[in-house]
């Protein structure tokens, strides 16, 4: 699943909607990029839908590969929100975009 639409959320300052495990999201995104293993990732506040938790609203840790679909909403995103690091993610070795 290629970067451009999450950062291009951000950018815009809006939420996602995606398809992910089973289940549709609606998220803010709030960093792009690589883990040390190279995979593509994305930090998110999930604002709603389902969950494989059961955790429907919170801090997560998305792989883009798992994304199915997604969609540019037109839901204004609350990033930054708290507890969200500005300097980096210690689960990213490389940001490709950030709030």
């Amino acid at each position: 699943m290629p970067t451009s639409m999450p950062c291009q959320a951000i950018e815009l300052g809006r939420c996602l909607e995606i398809h992910y495990d089973e289940h549709d999201r609606i998220i803010e995104v709030h960093a792009v990029g690589y883990t040390k293993n190279g995979n593509l990732v994305m930090r998110v506040w999930q604002v709603k839908g389902g969950s494989e938790s059961g955790q429907t609203q919170g801090w997560k840790l998305m792989s883009l590969d798992k994304v199915q679909s997604m969609s540019i909403t037109d839901e204004v995103s609350e990033a930054p929100r708290e507890g969200y690091n500005r300097s980096g993610d210690s689960a990213m070795d490389r940001i490709l975009c950030k709030v």
